[in-house]
C-alpha cells in the first residue's frame, strides 16, 4: 500500500473530524435528537406536529455550506473532488445509499458518529457493515473490473 502524499491531508480530514463531532454533540445536547441524516431528511416524509421546519432549516443549511465555503475560501485553496462516473451513476448510487440508510435502520452519520459515542451495539454493528461492505466495492472496482 501507497499513500498518495500529494493529496494526504490529515489536518484537513482531522478539522473535518472534529467539527462533525461538535456538531453532532451539540445537536444530541441542546436537541436531544440523533444526527442522522436519513432520519432528518425521512422525518419529512410523515412529519409530526412542529417537527418541520427545523428539519428543513438543518437540510437546507446541509446544501448552502459548500456555496457558503467557497465564499469564504479564497479560490486556490479549495479543489473539487474528482467524481469518476457519470449523472446516472451516482443517482443510482444515491438511490442505493437511501435504500441502505432505510433497511439499516440510520446512515453512517448517525451510527458511526452518534451510535458509536452512546456505546450502542446496534451501531457497531452496521457500521462495521457500513466498512466491509465500503471495503470490499472499492477491492471489486479497483482490482476485479
Amino acid at each position: 500500500m501507497t499513500i498518495d502524499w500529494a493529496h494526504f491531508t490529515p489536518w484537513a480530514s482531522l478539522s473535518g473530524g472534529i467539527l462533525l463531532g461538535v456538531a453532532s454533540a451539540l445537536f444530541i445536547l441542546l436537541n436531544g435528537r440523533v444526527l442522522g441524516i436519513s432520519g432528518i431528511l425521512g422525518g419529512l416524509i410523515l412529519p409530526r406536529p412542529g417537527d418541520r421546519v427545523w428539519r428543513i432549516a438543518f437540510l437546507l443549511g446541509m446544501a448552502s455550506a459548500p456555496f457558503v465555503f467557497s465564499w469564504l475560501i479564497p479560490a486556490d485553496m479549495r479543489q473539487a473532488p474528482r467524481i469518476d462516473a457519470g449523472y446516472g451513476l451516482v443517482v443510482i448510487a444515491g438511490l442505493l445509499v437511501g435504500l441502505g440508510t432505510r433497511y439499516g435502520s440510520g446512515c453512517t452519520s448517525g451510527h458511526g458518529v452518534c451510535g458509536l459515542s452512546r456505546l450502542s451495539p446496534r451501531s457497531l454493528v452496521a457500521t462495521l457493515s457500513f466498512m466491509a461492505a465500503g471495503f470490499a466495492m472499492v477491492f471489486i472496482i479497483r482490482h476485479l473490473l
